[in-house]
């Protein structure tokens, strides 16, 4: 039994260092639109923090802002003053690790772009096998060290020939 109406996902929520940097990448390269901001939210006196958000009950979030990209999910982006002490970065191997991909037309053209940005790409374009055989992708990171993707599959990917379901496509989002 699935999850009484659900729709999809609404917004991808992550925490950077400093919401400035982020702004700037999110918004100079990547070419999100900033929508609102909000804050400081802080509970001096309760244990809100810890049983809203499983968070140390004296940490602050400084700042949080909305972004919309493209016509992907919407970005919940944060800046928090923990008082319990910042964690590293995780990578895709550690738990709770994880990575955002962005959809584009054309790979090589946004790799160059990335590059001319003064980006860290992580490699060459891998181009995938099997299930994803007609897919190409590549890592890059943010400046704060975040894992960010770009794939493109622009005839689809080889599992589609006889799906009953397919991967949701931001080339063809109402199917």
């Amino acid at each position: 039994m699935p999850l009484p109406g659900l729709r999809g996902t609404e917004h991808i929520g992550f925490t950077v260092p400093d919401l400035e940097e982020a702004d700037t990448f999110l918004v100079d390269v990547l070419g999100c639109r900033r929508v609102y901001e909000l804050g400081p939210f802080v509970h001096e006196h309760d244990d809100w923090m810890r049983d809203q958000l499983n968070v140390h009950p004296r940490s602050v979030m400084r700042r949080l802002r909305l972004y919309r990209c493209g016509f992907g999910s919407n970005f919940e982006v944060f800046e928090w003053e923990p008082a319990d002490g910042r964690r590293p970065q995780p990578r895709n191997s550690d738990i709770g690790g994880h990575h955002i991909a962005f959809y584009v037309d054309d790979l090589d053209a946004a790799v160059d772009y990335l590059r001319s940005r003064g980006v860290q790409v992580l490699g060459e374009p891998v181009a995938s096998a099997n299930a994803s055989a007609g897919q190409r992708w590549i890592y890059f990171l943010s400046p704060w060290g975040m894992q960010f993707e770009l794939v493109s599959f622009p005839h689809g990917k080889a599992y589609e020939a006889d799906a009953t379901v397919v991967l949701w496509n931001p080339t063809r989002p109402a199917l």
